[in-house]
């Protein structure tokens, strides 16, 4: 939303049947752009919803709306309940009035004010029923703070309590969305217990409470962990709240693993201390001569002059300049969500400081059972979980991962070994390594030494080799990756500089990762094609050969043999027989367009973007056709290893549905009934009835676990019916 002068339009409410209701918009992976339905209007996450005292206002609610376009702030019932004025006037005319704020309106209940200044007076009940009295969007329950120096048996009594608590809470709120705290402390068992079982009770978001200690220590690594103990044990229908999250150095990280809603005073506590929010950490309009950040509030004020002002003055500019750096952290991210590019922007910032950048290495490391405890050698080796906890992450990172859209499109912008730890990527490795199979039984050749396209480099020398009994790799940055997916993202469209091309293979590692493809105990002969030059020659003289004539038919075939297994979980017999006698349309480039059966029926279009492949109703109905498993019962996630082989993932809908995704409708959230357990955002799907009749192809948007649980928004995105 802009920023604008002059006054707002109010926002409109919801659909009755909506409120409360979360979707998702766009993804990237666990990062999320959502919709939030309330009565005072949609709020578009992730967000930052500004603290305001209602005894002190630095900056107007009025103004965040109507200047900055803020959809949702957070305010405190427990301080307007101690307050006769404010509690007698929030009861009297609405907390909307009190503050005269169009938009949604969070409380909390006071759980904060009993950490930092001991016991509250109110009650658990009596705390949300002044919430709905007073007319809130999002109340809060009164849940019990857990700190960082608690120990186990006290933490696992606030997080019993704060459970027996949530049923009397909801039950009192009655309509008012409610928001149901996660504590644990530090402890992730505690913390899963208590994501797993607040998910069971009826609330609408879920903040991760007793997080502000944590942070202003900057245990960022200690964040991270609880995020991801939390996150991955939430109902994913729900959006999470970052209670007391609002330094914008700490948004990328968190919006990557899931978080949507921020809250904080920290852009007026700051701002009175004369400290400068940036994205890349504080600080002091004390030391500095020129602003970190230009932002509309300063610019007619140098730093200069803002230390010549006022306390009260200053207070209030510098507090305009943090809220807005804020948000322009925050719609940086949503960006870089939209872009598929918030891991990216995670990894940058994890360079801004040490904590973070301690945070960022333990998260993207990734996590072993192996009993050795790692020899530390780099930063690398230094972030790998040690002691008791070791391999207690592993299903975690699986969760981050599971989540990943692969193939994506554009290009891969090389960051150093942070690169290799990227989530997709790690994504993308999986589906290849698990459904990807060698069809050859002689020597491995392998290309190195320039990037892509390759295929316009040595793709007549390959149609002259790839029918003989050798098995095609290219080395890549990235990792090796056999010639019949050259053209797949990641591998083809790594962008870096060029000396990432020129270094040599490893052949410990090549060796290694041949053994991860299936490739065991077979010679690896490599190719050098930074220099075309005689390099068919060459390579006859190396392999021993006479020249061949070209194959190029042979090399088609193998392509789509390689991406129907791969992207579309085919098994390769099946796939083999299905391009037996195929012909192609090419394009201008050379790259294949369109491949028709030995009937002459159009069943598949790779897609030149990023490799990928998509089906046409033809080919669905030959995959579909070839399906050996049940119709899919509910919505269980298992590893991909586990299901090679069975073709695309069925997604399984009302039979009410069924009419109108035929027709080429979307499938929505709420008409799923039934998905495969090896189903993954961003692939192909087979749409089918509660039958198993083939309804529609599409692109699933969601994993198993949020076709079980949604009930707003695209299930899958319907790419044509199938009449």
């Amino acid at each position: 939303m802009k920023w604008q002068n002059g006054t707002r339009e109010n926002p409109v409410s919801c659909r009755e049947k909506d409120r409360g209701k979360f979707e998702i918009t766009t993804r990237d992976g666990q990062a999320r752009l959502g919709r939030l339905h309330t009565t005072h209007g949609i709020v578009d996450t992730p967000c930052l919803l500004p603290v305001i005292n209602p005894n002190i206002r630095t900056i107007e609610p009025r103004e965040m709306w109507d200047k900055y376009g803020i959809q949702a702030l957070i305010t405190n019932s427990y301080v307007i309940w101690k307050h006769d004025k404010l509690k007698d006037e929030a009861i009297k005319n609405g907390v909307h009035s009190l503050l005269d704020y169009p938009g949604m309106i969070m409380t909390d209940s006071g759980t904060f004010q009993s950490y930092v200044y001991g016991d509250v007076e109110v009650g658990v009940e009596e705390i949300v029923q002044f919430q709905k009295d007073i007319g809130v969007d999002v109340a809060t329950m009164l849940d019990v703070f857990t700190r960082p120096d608690m120990k186990f048996s006290e933490v696992e009594s606030a997080v019993m309590e704060t459970l027996d608590r949530g049923q009397i809470s909801i039950d009192t709120s009655k309509d008012v969305m409610l928001n149901g705290p996660i504590q644990g402390g530090l402890f992730s068992d505690l913390r899963a217990l208590s994501a797993k079982e607040m998910s069971k009770l009826d609330f609408s978001v879920h903040p991760i409470g007793g997080i502000v200690p944590i942070m202003e220590q900057q245990k960022y690594k200690d964040l991270a962990k609880i995020m991801l103990a939390c996150k991955s044990n939430l109902a994913p229908n729900r959006p999470v709240h970052m209670f007391g999250c609002g330094h914008p150095m700490l948004f990328p990280m968190l919006i990557a693993m899931g978080a949507d809603l921020f809250d904080s005073a920290a852009y007026v506590l700051f701002a009175r201390d004369g400290r400068l929010l940036t994205p890349w950490g504080t600080e002091k309009i004390a030391d500095i001569e020129e602003w970190p950040i230009l932002m509309p509030s300063i610019t007619h004020f140098s730093p200069s002059d803002v230390r010549k002002m006022n306390k009260e003055e200053r207070t209030i500019l510098l507090s305009k300049y943090n809220l807005e750096v804020t948000l322009q952290e925050m719609s940086r991210c949503r960006q870089a969500v939209r872009d598929g590019t918030i891991w990216r922007l995670a990894e940058r910032r994890s360079h801004e400081h040490p904590a973070l950048r301690e945070a960022f290495l333990w998260l993207t490391t990734n996590p072993s059972k192996m009993k050795m405890q790692p020899l530390i050698l780099d930063e690398i080796s230094a972030s790998k979980e040690t002691g008791k906890e070791k391999g207690r992450w592993e299903e975690n990172w699986d969760w981050l991962v599971n989540s990943q859209l692969t193939p994506r499109g554009g290009g891969e912008s090389w960051g150093g070994n942070d690169t290799l730890n990227r989530p997709h990527i790690d994504m993308a490795k999986r589906k290849i390594l698990s459904r990807w199979l060698s069809r050859k039984s002689g020597d491995v050749i392998l290309f190195h030494g320039t990037s892509a396209p390759w295929r316009d480099k040595i793709g007549d020398l390959v149609e002259r080799i790839c029918w003989l009994d050798y098995e095609l790799f290219i080395q890549t940055p990235i990792g090796i990756v056999p010639w019949g997916l050259e053209d797949l993202n990641p591998w083809a469209h790594i962008e870096g500089p060029s000396w990432l091309w020129n270094s040599k293979p490893d052949f410990n590692k090549v060796q290694n990762e041949l053994e991860q493809y299936g490739i065991h105990n077979r010679k690896v002969i490599p190719v050098d094609i930074s220099d075309t030059e005689d390099l068919h020659k060459r390579v006859f003289e190396l392999l021993g050969i006479e020249p061949t004539e070209r194959n190029p038919d042979d090399k088609k075939r193998s392509q789509i043999v390689d991406k129907l297994c791969v992207l579309c979980n085919v098994k390769q017999s099946e796939a083999i027989s299905m391009c037996k006698d195929a012909t192609f349309v090419m394009s201008r480039t050379g790259r294949i367009r369109n491949m028709f059966d030995s009937e002459g029926e159009h069943l598949f279009s790779p897609r030149l973007a990023e490799g990928g492949i998509s089906l046409t109703v033809n080919g669905a109905r030959k995959l579909h056709q070839l399906r050996k498993e049940k119709i899919p019962q509910g919505f269980s996630s298992g590893k991909l290893i586990n299901h090679v082989g069975k073709g695309p993932a069925w997604i399984v809908v009302d039979d009410d549905a069924a009419p109108f995704v035929k027709d080429g409708r979307n499938v929505m959230h709420g008409f799923v009934i039934a998905c495969d357990e090896w189903t993954r955002p961003g692939e192909t799907v087979l749409v089918v009835n509660s039958s198993g009749e083939l309804l529609a192809i599409g692109r699933s948007q969601s994993t198993p676990e949020e076709f079980a649980t949604f009930t707003k928004g695209i299930a899958v995105k319907v790419r044509e019916g199938c009449p």
